[in-house]
């Protein structure tokens, strides 16, 4: 049986670690799923931030990336 690393194709090209880096956590530490769900749910635009950070829509990108890579 051959194992499939799919998760590897699909972040195929993308900044490991861009998403830390934006939130100022280091790569050693977690992002929490609650940050990661209060990114997804914040409005763009607005002014909104999290963690000291405006909300942009790579941001938002990456978050959505990372809570459907770890379900």
């Amino acid at each position: 049986m051959v194992k499939q690393y799919w998760v590897r194709e699909a972040f195929k090209g993308h900044k490991r670690g861009a998403l830390h880096k934006q939130l100022g956590i280091p790569l050693d530490r977690p992002i929490g799923k609650k940050i990661l769900r209060k990114i997804k749910n914040t409005p763009l635009h607005q002014g909104r931030k999290v963690r000291g950070h405006r909300v942009t829509a790579l941001m938002k990108k990456r978050a959505v990336a990372a809570l459907n890579a770890n379900q």
